[in-house]
């Protein structure tokens, strides 16, 4: 199980490259830096949010998971 830090590292550290390639896209779709800058952040912004939420979410999800691996989680709920 990730620590709620490592979550929200790897989530920047994503959005961060998944950002830049929008803003790019919208660059070359528009021609317009300021307009491909705001839709960037936009994107950073919201995606990481859900990108967090999404890996908390599946952080408690037994599904797909080993047995010993729900015993050891369920053991340290306790």
């Amino acid at each position: 199980m990730e620590s709620h830090l490592r979550s929200l590292i790897k989530a920047f550290s994503w959005r961060i490259l998944g950002s830049f390639v929008t803003m790019v896209i919208s660059y070359i779709v528009t021609k317009q830096i300021t307009f491909s800058f705001y839709i960037g952040l936009f994107d950073f912004l919201s995606k990481i949010i859900f990108y967090y939420l999404h890996e908390r979410i599946w952080n408690n999800l037994p599904f797909g998971l080993l047995k010993e691996q729900v015993i050891v989680r369920n053991s340290e709920h306790v």
